[in-house]
């Protein structure tokens, strides 16, 4: 008689104790009764293809990836997906049978069905998105936008330079406008998203004048600590709908986890509590 194997999982990193994917994952696989583990690595730049290598041969089947590894995995992958490559970083990692690595990106994915679950009545082509900052998260946030419909991305950064980069890779649909002005440009916005980590506990605080907020927007940020940042706070008082940073962790989590363990999770608030915890 062949004793099945036990999948296991877990979240690569540097550091990785904070993180809250292992809450979220052991929910699910308490939830529906699935055998299998999944388990913070603390893992150091230097380590890293080591560990890529090690981790199949222990009976792990995949992986998330966190900074600082996102970029780095991929050149060690053997396979990257398009929308990994457009966005220029991997947070989902599964050990093939045939020791290949297949490298993808889920962020996106999980912006999208977290704005869309946060606001059932969103409409991406309703028009312009402002998308503050332009770092790995915005890349994401960027393509998944685009990929939805929204007509036209008017990007800021504090350093101009980053938003550039962008506009070359994405195209036409994106205008970058000067930091300095980024509370000016709010009220162009039908969408509204904090991809920086301004607003997040132990940070600065995310210095733009959002009085241009419009009623009929949505306003989400993508940090999650707090739940409800300066920036919720305030479109909240102007009469938006705001959708936190939570439920984006929560969705980029769902590919990975139904691929390694056989089940496509539900996020709802047990989720969002087990997170929480």
């Amino acid at each position: 008689m062949t004793i099945p194997s036990i999948p296991l999982a877990g979240v690569i990193g540097s550091p990785i104790a904070h993180s809250r994917s292992p809450q979220l994952h052991g929910h699910w696989l308490r939830k529906y009764g699935l055998a299998g583990h999944y388990v913070p690595l603390e893992v150091t730049p230097k380590n890293l293809k080591k560990v890529l290598k090690t981790l199949p041969k222990m009976g792990f089947v995949g992986a998330n990836v966190t900074i600082p590894h996102k970029e780095h995995v991929m050149e060690l992958a053997d396979m990257v997906t398009d929308r990994a490559t457009l966005i220029g970083a991997a947070n989902t990692l599964i050990f093939r049978e045939d020791g290949r690595i297949h490298a993808d990106n889920t962020d996106g994915y999980g912006f999208i069905e977290n704005l869309r679950q946060g606001a059932p009545d969103w409409q991406p082509d309703a028009g312009p998105a402002v998308v503050l900052g332009a770092g790995g998260a915005a890349r994401a946030v960027i393509a998944s936008l685009l990929d939805a419909g929204v007509p036209e991305i008017l990007l800021t950064n504090r350093t101009r330079a980053r938003a550039d980069t962008l506009r070359d890779d994405f195209g036409t649909k994106l205008r970058v406008v000067e930091w300095i002005k980024a509370g000016n440009i709010l009220e162009e916005g039908a969408t509204v998203v904090n991809t920086t980590s301004l607003g997040m506990a132990g940070k600065p605080d995310l210095r733009v004048p959002l009085d241009g907020l419009q009623k009929s927007a949505v306003v989400t940020d993508l940090v999650y600590n707090p739940l409800k940042t300066q920036l919720l706070e305030a479109a909240e008082e102007a009469g938006c709908v705001t959708v936190d940073g939570l439920g984006m962790l929560l969705h980029q989590a769902v590919p990975g986890f139904e691929r390694w363990f056989g089940r496509r999770p539900i996020v709802d608030d047990e989720a969002r509590q087990a997170a929480l915890a």
